[in-house]
């Protein structure tokens, strides 16, 4: 009981200090940006068939071409696999 107590202990004193910018060796993840108009073309689809391929909406997917707005979360890393290696990523959606 006492290890699990000091390891929670722990965790959290550096997330505190992480989350006030000190640096304790935690691993960030920040997807790239994507120009999701340019990915499009790249792979040759229109706005209905990305849109579907993907699910998104075609109204968001119109908002981020436009850059009214841009993809985070989930989204982002969705389009940055698509941007590696989008036969793979359409296989694995698609059961292809």
């Amino acid at each position: 009981m006492d290890n699990s107590f000091d390891s929670i202990k722990q965790g959290l004193e550096e997330a505190i200090q992480f989350a006030e910018g000190k640096d304790v060796g935690a691993k960030v993840f920040k997807p790239t940006e994507i120009d999701v108009k340019a990915l499009r073309k790249k792979i040759k689809m229109t706005q209905v068939e990305f849109a579907a391929a993907f699910g998104i909406s075609i109204g968001t997917l119109r908002h981020w071409e436009r850059r009214d707005r841009t993809p985070r979360g989930p989204a982002l890393v969705l389009l940055n696999l698509v941007n590696k290696d989008p036969e793979t990523i359409l296989s694995v959606l698609h059961n292809k």
